[in-house]
């Protein structure tokens, strides 16, 4: 049995032949400027915690307390020293290295984003993850569109894609909902799965403007997937929502 949970941004449980992994944890209804529209459901415990990148909303130290200090975290090479101490068994990787969790092989793939974590200068590479076992699943983390992206396509079940972020504007190097359509067609998933969008808000905006862009990425998203890889199956989760395969 596979599962995929979205618990919120760029937070999935995955849940793949016995183990149970949960990426980029942000677990917490404020994060400094950022008010999240519903309560994180609590994770439960798990095999191991992947972390993609170093930027706030991706190695976020206080959601990462929450978890039991015996849990594996992999992170890109590099970023050790950002985890709270209490971890025992932390992994580092770069591109192409692989870990095995129960019976599930995790491998770093490349991301066309800066990883960099400001304004303290700890940096490493900016990661996205592929799962193996019964199924495949691909995490991206944070990436824009790049060349040998389609190199990921063989027998892909999900991918888990960023669409969007946290607030009206997105940044430079991140996927929106035309770039991840786009990305469907060289991934050729059998189901799609959007992340990154529908979860925190800026404080200072009010509820009134928020609602807007919390469901709107999803929508355009799915649209343009429908137009241009129309043979993947886009799966719009809400926070707390599953899929089985």
């Amino acid at each position: 049995m596979t599962r995929i949970t979205f618990v919120g941004h760029a937070t999935v449980l995955v849940e793949l032949d016995g183990a149970r992994l949960l990426t980029d944890p942000l677990l917490r209804t404020r994060v400094a400027h950022l008010r999240r529209r519903d309560r994180p459901e609590p994770s439960g415990e798990l095999d191991a915690v992947l972390v993609s990148h170093a930027h706030y909303d991706h190695l976020d130290r206080p959601s990462l307390e929450l978890l039991d200090g015996s849990t594996r975290v992999v992170v890109p090479r590099g970023l050790r020293g950002l985890l709270p101490g209490r971890f025992d068994d932390v992994v580092e990787v770069d591109v192409g290295e692989r870990v095995t969790v129960g019976g599930v092989t995790v491998e770093a793939t490349f991301a066309d984003h800066d990883g960099s974590r400001r304004p303290f200068g700890a940096s490493g590479p900016a990661l996205g993850y592929l799962l193996t076992g019964s199924h495949k699943v691909y995490f991206a983390g944070d990436t824009d569109l790049y060349d040998g992206m389609s190199s990921l396509a063989d027998g892909l079940d999900v991918a888990l894609l960023p669409i969007w972020g946290w607030g009206p504007k997105l940044g430079s190097r991140h996927l929106d909902p035309s770039s991840a359509a786009q990305a469907l067609a060289l991934l050729r998933p059998r189901i799609a799965v959007p992340i990154h969008w529908g979860t925190y808000h800026p404080l200072h905006l009010g509820l009134r403007r928020a609602p807007a862009y919390l469901r709107e990425p999803a929508n355009r998203f799915r649209q343009l997937a429908a137009e241009i890889a129309p043979e993947v199956d886009v799966r719009i989760l809400q926070p707390g929502e599953s899929l089985q395969l």
